[in-house]
């Protein structure tokens, strides 16, 4: 059997990967596990679902993930006051098949955008020339890396359960809640029926009259959020299918949802409802209204033509 040591803690055993403990890296139905196709931006996605050891480790590979590049699993378990069991079951849970799998995807990533490497929060003391690259960065990173992780399997059999709903809610609050409310009107623009719900009492009124055919749209960056969640769950009890647009593919929404779509954007400390956070889940909604509006083209084009014509008129008053 040849074994091919790429690194103290991480061989592969005729060609397949082995785990930080010795063991054939593999996931519960004896295949390899799928690595994301971010690591950092997956990494951070599902840092909240993560246990406090797991996400020390998480937290250490997001503030430099050139630590784990350069570091073996044994180094890895001094600097992060881990075990190595610890560590592969972290790297398994961010969905790798052990740790040498997340070094080489790590340094892939680095090798690709060395500039990741570089601190892109906003300081305090950061002079405004900074902060113009450090915004624009986060922004276009949220779109490239919700890009990336953006299957169009799932999407296209979301389009398709839209597309011939009966109605259409879409809740989400604060800065979601904006996304919600363009969501909806982007709907009613090519006919579909729509209403964005960002109260809670309201949401949960129109969830409960809901049925199958139905179907709900719930945006929440973390998954988290009650007044999203509790709507959602009430939809889904109704009959409704629900889709989830969320950053954590691990939260409390993506667990009840039919459909997860992962957005890619983080908000930090100066930037809470930041638009890196919006602007990956605009990209999902846009992606979604532009496949109802080739799966629906003729009624699409004719409601397009009608709305435009009315708006027209009212501005030619």
């Amino acid at each position: 059997m040849a074994v091919d040591v790429l690194a103290a803690d991480g061989p592969t055993v005729d060609g397949r990967a082995v785990d930080g403990m010795g063991g054939l890296a593999v996931d519960e139905l004896g295949g390899r596990m799928n690595e994301p196709a971010n690591p950092v931006a997956a990494v951070r996605a599902v840092l909240p679902s993560l246990t406090p050891a797991a996400q020390a480790i998480a937290r250490i590979i997001l503030a430099d993930p050139g630590v784990v590049v350069r570091s073996t699993i044994t180094e890895f378990s001094g600097v992060s006051g881990t075990s190595e069991a610890t560590i592969v079951r972290t790297a398994r849970a961010l969905g790798f098949a052990g740790y040498s799998q997340m070094r080489f995807a790590l340094a892939a990533a680095v090798a690709k955008e060395p500039e990741r490497l570089v601190p892109g929060d906003l300081g305090p003391d950061d002079p405004l020339t900074d902060v113009i690259a450090k915004v624009a960065r986060a922004e276009s990173e949220a779109l490239a890396d919700t890009a990336a992780q953006l299957d169009p399997e799932p999407l296209g059999e979301v389009v398709t359960a839209i597309a011939g709903a009966r109605r259409v809610d879409v809740y989400g609050v604060a800065a979601s809640g904006l996304v919600a409310a363009d969501m909806s009107q982007k709907l009613l623009r090519i006919g579909l029926s729509s209403h964005p719900f960002s109260d809670a009492h309201l949401a949960l009124t129109s969830a409960a009259l809901l049925r199958a055919g139905d179907v709900v749209v719930a945006i929440s960056c973390g998954g988290e959020t009650p007044d999203v969640l509790d709507p959602a769950r009430t939809a889904a009890e109704a009959g409704a299918l629900v889709v989830a647009i969320t950053n954590n593919p691990r939260s409390s929404l993506a667990g009840l949802a039919d459909y997860t779509l992962v957005s890619a954007g983080r908000e930090t400390a100066f930037r809470p409802g930041a638009l890196a956070s919006r602007i990956s889940q605009l990209l999902i909604v846009d992606c979604i209204f532009v496949g109802l509006a080739q799966r629906t083209y003729d009624t699409a084009d004719a409601a397009i033509r009608a709305t435009r014509e009315a708006t027209d008129r009212y501005r030619r008053r």
